[in-house]
């Protein structure tokens, strides 16, 4: 698997490119993103099974909402429908990915429990409730929530690219999240600079003009607050698209010859 090395400043561009690729088709790309979701929760809300069976399918319906990046950009019409395509391909696998990351995450959580006596996994389970601002002041609460940050980023990595791989190129999981892991270790510099035009694209900037509105009038700040949601997480999905787009260019465009 060919996976380019990118310059930090890339990872500034994938912003823009992810609403770019919005602009062209803003309709589907919010349908399948915001259906994504809404798929998620419709079954994590079934009881008992519901929680992992979400984790199992969340790379299915992640590749569904890739796909129709992919088919906005390439400038071919695609309907609702594509947000289900990734049950087309490579579904074993991309289940396998699901139960990959699910094993991961939770295992990251029960060695939290070692720092603050398993209070952040409480919170995160949803299992018995927890006041958060008592949890704040739990001993080890803070090493926990440290521990559990250090050890899911290589978690969230390998499982970042690893859809893709198993759904464009056939990979097995297993290869697929090594793979995905070395194309974000490779492109770190990117990464980084990516996550920081996240926080101020999605968090500083809405924050400060919500801020600047409520100071004029608070129905106005609210007014503008409601929709944001449905504009913002579109065009970061598409984003994801952009930058899988930049690190395995080559590898497309050998996928596209005839």
């Amino acid at each position: 698997m060919q996976v380019r090395q990118l310059p930090l400043a890339r990872g500034f561009a994938w912003l823009g490119e992810g609403l770019v690729i919005w602009r062209r088709n803003p309709a589907l790309l919010t349908f399948a993103s915001l259906g994504y979701l809404l798929m998620l929760v419709l079954l994590s809300v079934v009881p008992l099974i519901g929680q992992p069976l979400a984790s199992l399918l969340m790379p299915v319906f992640s590749l569904g909402v890739l796909n129709t990046c992919r088919e906005i950009d390439e400038g071919r019409k695609a309907g609702p429908d594509v947000l289900f395509s990734g049950f087309q391909q490579n579904l074993r696998g991309l289940v396998t990915i699901g139960a990959l990351y699910l094993a991961g995450s939770l295992l990251v959580l029960f060695l939290t429990s070692l720092a603050d006596g398993g209070t952040l996994l409480q919170i995160m389970t949803g299992g018995e409730k927890v006041d958060p601002e008592a949890a704040a002041d739990a001993p080890g609460f803070t090493s926990a929530l440290l521990i559990a940050i250090a050890l899911s980023t290589p978690v969230m990595m390998a499982y970042w690219f690893a859809p893709i791989l198993a759904g464009w190129w056939n990979i097995a999981p297993q290869k697929a999240m090594f793979f995905s892991f070395i194309a974000c270790l490779r492109n770190w510099r990117p990464f980084l600079a990516y996550s920081v035009a996240l926080m101020i694209f999605c968090v500083l900037l809405p924050g400060l003009v919500i801020g600047m509105l409520g100071l004029v009038s608070p129905t106005l700040a609210t007014l503008f607050s409601v929709p944001l949601p449905v504009l913002l997480i579109p065009i970061v999905f598409a984003s994801f698209y952009a930058n899988a787009r930049d690190v395995f260019r080559d590898a497309l465009d050998e996928r596209r010859e005839p």
